[in-house]
């Protein structure tokens, strides 16, 4: 194999929706870096069979106002 082409692998740690912590090794930031995840199989609909609606940043919102307007019709005068 060739030297220097690999990244550098190394230990980061990882805090889940609800608090809870695990370390693991990645390729992800610097040695000691933490990730916090906004969505996790503890939280995710495919893994809980539960539907929410989860809101990040006001997409939905967001998206309601771009496209509010399609679909209405308008009466001709």
């Amino acid at each position: 194999m060739k030297s220097d082409i690999h990244p550098d692998y190394h230990e980061i740690k990882v805090i889940m929706t609800d608090g809870t912590e695990f370390t693991t090794r990645s390729c992800y930031g610097k040695p000691g870096d933490t990730i916090r995840l906004d969505i996790d199989p503890k939280s995710h609909p495919a893994w809980t069979g539960q539907q929410r609606v989860m809101d990040t940043g006001g997409q939905i919102a967001k998206f309601n106002k771009k496209f509010a307007g399609i679909g209405a019709r308008q009466k001709k005068a």
